[in-house]
């Protein structure tokens, strides 16, 4: 736990919404002092959550109009973060978010005052149906359940909502959840489902199947709901590149290892936090890590952090080259058309930053173009705050794995935000990882041992390029 509360006060120094008065000491105290599991600083922190919760925002929208505001990113960080942590889901909040950026009178101070009254709002009751297409033994496991409806009732249900085209079904299973939004009730009946599924998986009547229609219905809504939550962002394209996506044949740790992540991307939490972090230490850790690390097996993604930090410069710069689009072409656009291959497109565009400035249309890209800047002026502190972001990241995905692999524990509060920062960089990292193996034959721990020297020596006349981190 030392290393997560030394992350987590360093997380605190710049978050506005704690003030600058006593509630900030007093939680920096208590954070110092270890918070044993059942001593009294702990006892002390969960009373002083609300206190930490009630004007969360407020506070943040108060530094906005300080003689030192926060960043744009910083901003959005914040409220977003708090938001989810409400309960709120991440479509919900999309939702609101495009709607505010098509809104041309909208201020600033408009978007949080709204931001506010979500994180004041209550849970609503919803009901929803969860429709099957077949349930096995029905009149034997389901009819005696409060919450079954038999084929005839669910069709009543569905009239009685004035639904013209209702879900062809079997029954249904009816429920009354609070959550923030539809959206985040509709995640709770996915979970409800991946339950029952698992359970049916331990009858002996593999002939039968359990199958729901994979929507959900929310009263009062006019159409359904994805039943499962959209995939997590894992994506691996080297394996399109170097066509190497159906050769399987033969088998090594490479192999076994994506074949464990394979969860990771839409699978249940539980089963993409375990496989995740069992590929991470298969590829990533050695047994003589024991004698020279005292972190343990979260060196594992202590180095998969060091990759991947590497590998961000180059994904960023490459994605702002395409972005550039100037009204009529300009040296830039012209040197960008010659390029053969993306690496040179980064390297274009880094050289171009600072002296050049790129033409794009986004808020988004601009946010993106001023990270790069300052990466591209002075690469070793912007890298090393990457790096130390990305290890906070894999290491709480390590304790999740180890509350779920050791504790038996499938319920975590930080499970599902764990696996929403870490999921899609553990695909960057593995997406490296077999780049270098395929295109090179340079093995994981050899790919990380370079990116820890080269994140030490980059800025220096001795190291590379920000575009070459990883070779």
């Amino acid at each position: 736990m030392a290393w997560y509360l030394h992350d987590l006060e360093r997380a605190l120094g710049p978050d506005r919404g704690l003030g600058d008065g006593r509630l900030r000491r007093e939680l920096t105290d208590l954070l110092r002092n270890g918070l044993s599991p059942d001593g009294q600083d702990r006892r002390k922190l969960i009373e002083l959550l609300p206190a930490i919760q009630k004007n969360y925002l407020t506070r943040w929208a108060d530094s906005v109009d300080s003689s030192r505001p926060p960043s744009a990113e910083r901003l959005a960080k914040a409220v977003a973060t708090h938001l989810l942590d409400c309960g709120h889901s991440s479509g919900q909040l999309h939702r609101w978010v495009r709607a505010f950026t098509r809104e041309p009178q909208a201020s600033l101070a408009d978007l949080l005052d709204s931001a506010r009254e979500l994180a004041d709002r209550v849970d609503q009751e919803f009901e929803v149906i969860v429709p099957f297409i077949s349930v096995p033994e029905q009149q034997l496991l389901v009819e005696h359940l409060r919450e079954w409806l038999s084929p005839d009732e669910a069709s009543a249900w569905f009239k009685a909502q004035n639904l013209t085209n209702p879900e062809r079904q079997n029954g249904a299973f009816r429920y009354r959840v609070s959550a923030k939004d539809a959206v985040a009730d509709a995640r709770t009946m996915g979970g409800l489902v991946r339950r029952m599924e698992n359970r049916w998986s331990y009858s002996r009547r593999s002939d039968k199947t359990l199958r729901p229609c994979g929507k959900v219905w929310v009263m009062g809504a006019a159409k359904p709901l994805p039943l499962l939550p959209p995939p997590r962002g894992v994506a691996i394209p080297s394996l399109m590149r170097e066509r190497t996506m159906f050769d399987v044949q033969k088998s090594d740790r490479l192999d076994e290892a994506l074949e464990l992540a394979a969860p990771l991307d839409a699978g249940p939490s539980t089963s993409a936090v375990t496989g995740a972090w069992a590929a991470i230490e298969a590829l990533l850790f050695h047994p003589g890590d024991k004698a020279e690390t005292k972190v343990g097996r979260a060196v594992a993604g202590d180095r998969l952090a060091a990759i991947t930090a590497c590998s961000w410069p180059r994904a960023e710069l490459t994605a702002l080259s395409y972005q550039h689009q100037p009204p009529a072409p300009d040296k830039l656009s012209e040197d960008l058309a010659n390029c053969p291959n993306n690496q040179r497109r980064s390297e274009v565009v880094a050289n171009a930053l600072g002296n050049t400035s790129l033409v794009i249309t986004t808020a988004s890209d601009s946010a993106a173009a001023d990270r790069m800047t300052a990466m591209v002026q002075d690469p070793q502190p912007q890298l090393e705050s990457v790096r130390r972001v990305f290890r906070g990241i894999f290491r709480r995905l390590y304790r999740q794995r180890n509350i779920v692999a050791h504790g038996g524990s499938t319920g975590g509060v930080a499970l599902e935000a764990a696996l929403r920062t870490a999921a899609p960089l553990v695909g960057a990292g593995l997406d490296r990882i077999v780049h270098a193996k395929l295109a090179a034959g340079v093995k994981p721990l050899a790919l990380a041992a370079g990116a820890e020297n080269s994140l030490a020596l980059v800025g220096d006349a001795m190291g590379q390029p920000v575009t070459g981190l990883l070779g």
